[in-house]
């Protein structure tokens, strides 16, 4: 499968831009034609699921129907208007007469992507690799195993359609394959693991092949002393119960002192209403009956009606909580004072640092990416939502007219190293 990934991956990083989005929209008249088959597939993943007591957030993850069919087609229709991210020259420059030096991106190559029981991973993974000219490797949670196969048919069905190869996305179905994936270093550029970070450290414990990890979504939002009362109640539901089951929502809310005797009790009342159990620190508890929270809280993603409180005496202190016991996420500062909000914003060691607005807008679709591979909470190569750019890298082209190194050794020819603003021609 690797072996055919690779020369996929050299005939898609050729392709045009045309026939990538043409391979695009075939996939939503896929998709909407075979949607009774993949909606009885979901059904069989649920059901075995269920019976083998799977979490009711985690189900909701699995499910997939009409409504992320809709989600899947218009992220599929968004990203055919993004421009094609292959050969956009990203620097220019005259390095002697005639002789002149481009970087322009291209695609990573083969990528193998190990992604959680959501079956749209599937179909956004998958999009965003072929637009990107990328060939790709999907491992998806065993759970939704009968959900991803009926979606893999459709898009490489489509794929073919146009004239691309089927196997620009191949679909791995055991333990042992990603196994043998992860040793394939010679043929795969890429690993990208969607999960814990225990996950992730062991994917990188266990392959040679450079992995760019999108680990847990421990995401904090800090309600500052000069807060807005109401924004501070409406962002903090929304970041925590909007979608429980998602690593953009919030698991540790972080409150000042100075507002917590207002602030906590319109919380409790308001989360009370979405049937989330909070847990908090002491000085949480004598000001609103709560279950008591542990130290191994502030760094649970709970993906479930669960909510961590802590009380904090300055901004400061909630700064370094996020950084202590964060994941790199996504978090956020509600207050009234720009100052604060600058200081948050630049401390705070995390892909996404916002203010006042819900954690739950750190995604691809919504940044305008059409889709995301995930969110990586790294530092290399790409940071959070990862869309078609953090898929490619980048090569130097040089074009001459026969220029040698031994005349710009001998004063023939002179450096000139000139700034360019224009494409590469090749």
């Amino acid at each position: 499968m690797a072996q055919q990934s690779r020369q996929v991956a050299w005939t898609l990083a050729a392709s045009d831009i045309d026939t990538r989005n043409a391979a695009l929209l075939a996939m939503v008249r896929h998709l909407e034609a075979h949607k009774s088959i993949i909606f009885a597939a979901n059904d069989a993943d649920v059901a075995q699921a269920k019976a083998d007591g799977l979490a009711a957030p985690l189900l909701k993850r699995l499910t997939f129907q009409e409504e992320k069919l809709a989600a899947v087609t218009a992220g599929l229709k968004a990203l055919t208007l993004l421009p094609d991210p292959i050969g956009q020259t990203t620097y220019a420059r005259e390095l002697t007469e005639g002789l002149k030096l481009y970087r322009v991106a291209c695609p990573i190559g083969v990528i193998g992507v190990i992604f959680e029981s959501r079956p749209d991973a599937l179909v956004q993974i998958a999009s965003l690799a072929l637009k990107s000219g990328n060939a790709v490797l999907l491992k998806g949670g065993r759970e939704a195993l009968r959900t991803n196969e009926a979606l893999c048919d459709c898009l490489r069905a489509a794929a073919a359609e146009v004239g691309l190869p089927a196997d620009f996305a191949q679909l791995l179905t055991t333990r042992d394959d990603v196994a043998a994936m992860l040793k394939e270093d010679a043929l795969i550029d890429l690993i990208i693991p969607r999960g814990s970070n225990a996950f992730v450290r062991y994917i990188m414990d266990n392959s040679r092949i450079p992995v760019l990890g999108h680990a847990d979504g421990i995401c904090h939002v800090y309600v500052d002393k000069a807060a807005d009362v109401d924004m501070a109640v409406a962002i903090s539901v929304d970041s925590k119960a909007q979608n429980v089951s998602v690593c953009n929502a919030m698991e540790t809310l972080l409150v000042h002192r100075d507002i917590a005797e207002e602030f906590l009790p319109r919380l409790q009342n308001a989360m009370q209403l979405r049937n989330v159990r909070l847990l908090g620190d002491e000085r949480v508890q004598a000001i609103i009956p709560v279950e008591p929270a542990t130290e191994a809280d502030w760094s649970t993603e709970y993906l479930d009606y669960i909510l961590s409180i802590r009380m904090v005496d300055s901004l400061d202190a909630a700064i370094d909580h996020i950084n202590h016991y964060g994941s790199g996420h996504t978090d956020c500062i509600v207050t009234e004072d720009t100052a604060a909000a600058q200081t948050f914003l630049t401390r705070v060691d995390s892909a996404g640092v916002y203010h006042n607005v819900s954690t739950r807008f750190a995604d691809g679709f919504v940044y305008g990416f059409g889709a995301e591979v995930g969110i990586a909470t790294g530092k290399i190569h790409a940071r959070g939502p990862m869309g078609l750019e953090g898929l490619t890298t980048y090569k130097y082209k040089l074009l001459g007219s026969g220029q040698l190194m031994a005349e710009m050794k001998d004063g023939t020819r002179h450096y000139t190293h000139t700034l360019l603003n224009e494409e590469c021609p090749l």
